[in-house]
């Protein structure tokens, strides 16, 4: 008959080994479940031996390092900066091409005020928020004004109060006028943007330039253009 001292020591080891067991288990599975980079390899592959370049194959073709082609005519000459020589800028092709004209003078107490919404009454004179306003430097062409050429007669006078105010088309104008209001028109120089306004009538020939003003040089081009009251009906 078995002691009872030998039955509890062959319970605790058996418990012991069993406990190391399950963790055997439980440490391979941790081992197998971490990614690792397989290589696909053959079974009669070496890994020790080194690897040996491979021979070319007879036949194939070869590829030729890329050559410069015609590089002296498309890449620019090389210039001495002692042979370089400044030259002179091209003038505009025209005196429309120049700066803005020089503004008029103006009295002392006349300021820049925007005149909205202007409504041309005839071809360089409009009227603006309770003002009526003449562009200053040119001659309005009058409403029953006639032009011909090559015997054929046109309203002109009609036509350009209509190009005057299709030109507008309502946009704010920026003029030099006396403080108050006058009862009677005055003759004051704008601007639409950066546009002066007497500048673009006169050059487009739907007015004349005054034998005073600064737009003599833009009539003369209009003139020899045949732009708007000098050239064909409109």
């Amino acid at each position: 008959m078995a002691r009872p001292g030998r039955s509890r020591l062959a319970i605790a080891l058996g418990s012991l080994l069993l406990l190391a067991g399950i963790l055997l288990i439980i440490q391979g599975g941790a081992l197998l479940s971490v990614d690792r980079p397989v290589r696909a390899q053959s079974p009669d592959v070496d890994d020790t031996q080194p690897v040996r370049p491979v021979a070319p194959v007879a036949g194939a073709q070869r590829l030729e390092p890329a050559r410069k082609v015609a590089q002296d005519l498309i890449a620019p000459p090389r210039l001495d900066p002692a042979e370089i020589e400044r030259a002179e800028p091209r003038p505009p092709l025209s005196e429309l091409g120049l700066a803005v004209p020089p503004k008029t003078p103006m009295p002392g107490d006349w300021r820049e005020v925007s005149l909205y919404r202007p409504v041309a009454t005839s071809s360089a004179m409009f009227e603006a928020m309770g003002r009526k306003v003449v562009i200053s430097g040119v001659q309005s062409i009058d409403l029953d004004s006639s032009c011909s050429f090559h015997d054929v007669t046109w309203p002109c006078g009609v036509r350009a109060r209509a190009v005057f105010n299709s030109w507008l088309r309502g946009r704010a104008l920026h003029c030099f006028v006396p403080p108050d209001v006058e009862r009677f028109a005055v003759a004051a120089p704008c601007r639409l943007g950066k546009q002066d306004v007497g500048a673009w009538l006169v050059s487009n020939g739907w007015a004349t330039a005054l034998p005073s003003g600064i737009y003599g040089k833009a009539e003369a081009t209009a003139r020899k253009a045949g732009m708007g009251i000098f050239g064909p009906a409109q």
